[in-house]
């Protein structure tokens, strides 16, 4: 498998229609914090009580967990949704709610007082930043963040598969033949001849849906989609079906274009935990040939999850 050069009208089916904002962007940033702080209260409950301050002994490190699992379901929820306002400002109230604890911990005989008072300092600092991008992103109107060149992951795999283009490309156009090759994809379902409804499950188990439409579509050669606008995942796709050289069957090149939750930051995440892309992709296009070439069943972990169903 390689990757190839890109082609140059390749923004006729990956369209550049806007950029994520600052708000957005910002959001992103907030929601992989309040992860790891989750992660952190989950993990290290005693040690986090240490470094604030707080007693690590009694109800505290119970507490803790419990801040923990509140601030990774906000994280989640924020880097699901391009507009997460409501989520933001629930971050706020939560905010509110650990300043409170931090001050009833001042009462507390093992407590030191200089920890705990930096703490709520950075808590502070948070919640207003908190409160001035949930501002923000309600004064938002309803535009949809889609893929730009700044901000957009694009990715872009080749391979040849020893099968006439006629079949791959009949295979792929029914769009809910897709997770059976797809890992992170579970589901596809057809909403007419145009579009359809995609769920995927990305980083940390958060699931995402969209709705797509087909741009373009040249029977044996070509298919483009591309996420409608309103959708929770901004994306854009097109795959190419060439005879590969000397008669070895079919090159297919797919490239895909999206806003991965969390923005820039969001797609670094991704590849420290093995998650990158580029990877998954080739990894979808081995899968896919052996389908092809000989129709061994391949199934996605949305298909074995029972989420997804192999098309007949």
């Amino acid at each position: 498998m390689a990757t190839h050069g890109t082609d140059p009208d390749r923004d006729r089916w990956l369209p550049v229609r806007g950029r994520a904002t600052d708000a957005q962007r910002l959001a992103g940033g907030l929601g992989w914090f309040s992860i790891g702080l989750g992660v952190a209260g989950l993990a290290a409950p005693r040690l986090l009580a240490r470094l604030i301050g707080a007693p690590d002994r009694g109800k505290t490190p119970a507490v803790l967990r419990a801040v923990g699992v509140r601030e990774i379901a906000s994280g989640l929820g924020i880097l699901s949704q391009p507009r997460p306002a409501g989520l933001v400002w629930a971050r706020v109230a939560g905010d509110v709610m650990d300043l409170a604890l931090l001050t009833s911990a001042l009462g507390s005989r093992r407590a030191r007082p200089g920890r705990i008072v930096a703490a709520a300092a950075a808590v502070a600092g948070v919640t207003a930043l908190d409160a001035l991008t949930a501002r923000q992103l309600s004064r938002q109107d309803g535009a949809t963040v889609a893929p730009s060149r700044e901000h957009a992951v694009t990715v872009r795999k080749v391979i040849t598969i020893n099968a006439p283009r006629e079949q791959l490309y009949r295979f792929w156009r029914d769009f809910t033949n897709l997770p059976r090759f797809m890992r992170r994809l579970e589901s596809v379902e057809t909403m007419g001849e145009r579009r359809s409804r995609w769920r995927a499950r990305g980083p940390g188990g958060m699931v995402v849906e969209w709705e797509a439409e087909v741009v373009d579509d040249k029977p044996n050669e070509l298919i483009a989609w591309r996420s409608l606008p309103g959708s929770r995942l901004s994306h854009a796709g097109v795959v190419r079906f060439t005879p590969a050289p000397r008669g070895r069957g079919t090159e297919v090149a797919v490239e895909m274009a999206y806003t991965p939750p969390g923005g820039t930051l969001g797609a670094r995440m991704a590849k420290l935990v093995g998650q990158a892309p580029e990877q998954e992709l080739q990894e979808d296009l081995r899968r896919f040939k052996p389908l092809m070439e000989a129709g061994d069943i391949v199934v996605s972990e949305g298909v074995l999850y029972g989420v997804a169903r192999p098309a007949r």
